[in-house]
C-alpha cells in the first residue's frame, strides 16, 4: 500500500535565501554523515533541462547506510543491499527526489519526496495538486524547528533555534509562536510517498521511513537556521564551488575514521 505524508516545515527565512541555505547545508551535513566506510558518494552533479521539470541541477548520489537502518533489517539484508541511490531534480522552487535500491529491492521499494518552497504560513491546501482520492489519504504534519521535540542524541546546544541569535541578520532566538511574528517566513511543503513490498516487514519499514524522514527534516532545518551566518550572503556561484570541493572531500573521508551522523539502533 502506498503511504503518503505531507510535512510542512516552517522557516524564518525567505524562499530566495533558502535556495542557497539548503545547498550549503546539504554539503555540510553530507560531510557530517560520512566516514567509517559509510556515508554519501556523489556520482553526478550537473545542470539539466527537460519538459517535465524545466531547468535546474540534477544530482545522483549513493548512500552507504549500514548503521542507519533498523537492526532487524541489517540482519535480514545481504551485503550491498543497504546502498540507496538518490536522484534529485532541483528546479527551484520545486524539487523532486527519488530514492531506490536498484541492486536488491528493485521495484519492491521506492521513496519519493516532492517539495514546493513558498513564502506563506504553511496553510495552503493543495500545493502538490493531488487528486480528491489522494487528498483523502494524505496525512499533513507541521514541523516547528524550534519547539518540536527531538531525540537526545540529535541535540546540540549550538544548533538549538531557541538559543541561537544570528549576528548577520538579527534573527532568533525562536520562541513559542515565533511563526506569528517572524519576517520573512516561508514553508517547505514536502510530500513524501513510499511503498515497500517485503512480506512481514512492510508496515514496520514504511512506519520507520516516515519517522526517519520527520527526524531528518527537523534536525536538518534546525541546523540550516543555526548555520545562517555561515551561508548568508553566498551566491550560487559560491555554492557550486563548495559542492565541487565537498564531492572531493566525501570521496576521501568515506573510508576513513569512524561512522558519523544519525545512527539508528
Amino acid at each position: 500500500m502506498v503511504i503518503r505524508k505531507e510535512f510542512r516545515v516552517h522557516l524564518p527565512i525567505s524562499v530566495a535565501e533558502y535556495q542557497v541555505a539548503q545547498l550549503w547545508s546539504v554539503a555540510q551535513a553530507s560531510k557530517q554523515n560520512t566516514g567509517g566506510g559509510e556515508g554519501i558518494e556523489v556520482i553526478t552533479n550537473e545542470p539539466f533541462q527537460n519538459e517535465e521539470y524545466g531547468s535546474g541541477q540534477f544530482t545522483h548520489k549513493i548512500y552507504h547506510l549500514q548503521s542507519k537502518v533498523p537492526a532487524f533489517v541489517r540482519i535480514l539484508a545481504p551485503r550491498g543491499a543497504l546502498e540507496m541511490h538518490e536522484k534529485a531534480w532541483n528546479a527551484y522552487p520545486y524539487c523532486r527526489t527519488e530514492i531506490s535500491n536498484p541492486d536488491y529491492m528493485k521495484d519492491n521499494f521506492y521513496l519519493r519526496i516532492e517539495t514546493w518552497h513558498i513564502e506563506d504560513e504553511g496553510q495552503a491546501e493543495n500545493v502538490h495538486k493531488l487528486t480528491k482520492e489522494e487528498l483523502e489519504k494524505r496525512i499533513v504534519e507541521h514541523i516547528d524547528i524550534a519547539n518540536d521535540p527531538i531525540e537526545a542524541r540529535d541535540y546540540k546546544e549550538d544548533e538549538d533555534p531557541t538559543l541561537f541569535k544570528s549576528e548577520k541578520t538579527g534573527r532568533g532566538p525562536l520562541q513559542k509562536d515565533w511563526q506569528k511574528t517572524s519576517k520573512p517566513l516561508m514553508c517547505a511543503y514536502k510530500l513524501v510517498t513510499t511503498n515497500f513490498k517485503w512480506w512481514g516487514l512492510q508496515n514496520k519499514i514504511e512506519s520507520f521511513i516516515m519517522k526517519s524522514e520527520r527526524r531528518l527534516f527537523t534536525v536538518f532545518h534546525r541546523q540550516l537556521f543555526c548555520w545562517i551566518d555561515k551561508w548568508y550572503g553566498l551566491t550560487m556561484e559560491d555554492i557550486r564551488k563548495i559542492e565541487e570541493q565537498t564531492q572531493k572531500e566525501l570521496n576521501e573521508q568515506r573510508n576513513q575514521g569512524e561512522i558519523k551522523g544519525m545512527v539508528t539502533n
